[in-house]
């Protein structure tokens, strides 16, 4: 791969980081705007199944905020190594990432051999 090739694919994984970085970002606004639906309209099982309904609902929101947010911090530390200089490079072992893995997955933290051993139970 010449020097042109790795810009070309740096640029274009970059790209994608902050195209990933727009659509989190307006998906976490769309979460956080939503208002949770109203059930109080009188349930067939009254008052506790509405609450619990409701705190079901809010548990799930909760749980969807939390994992956008956790994805655009990954994104958010992957742009942030373009601009230090390290990006690609394993956070464990120090070694390049494929690129292929990058790819596929542009804020990727590890290599693959590295996200093997951290995957395996202990």
């Amino acid at each position: 791969m010449t020097f042109n090739q790795v810009t070309f694919n740096n640029d274009l994984l970059r790209s994608s980081l902050e195209s990933e970085q727009r659509r989190l970002s307006v998906q976490l606004k769309q979460i956080r705007e939503t208002p949770l639906e109203d059930r109080r309209e009188g349930s067939q099982f009254g008052k506790r199944e509405e609450e619990a309904a409701e705190a079901a609902d809010l548990e799930n929101r909760l749980a969807l905020e939390k994992r956008v947010l956790e994805q655009l911090a990954d994104v958010d530390e992957a742009l942030t190594k373009f601009e230090k200089g390290s990006y690609g490079l394993c956070e464990k072992c120090g070694q390049p990432i494929d690129p292929a893995r990058l790819e596929a997955l542009p804020q990727a933290r590890l290599c693959v051999a590295c996200k093997a051993k951290n995957a395996k139970p202990r």
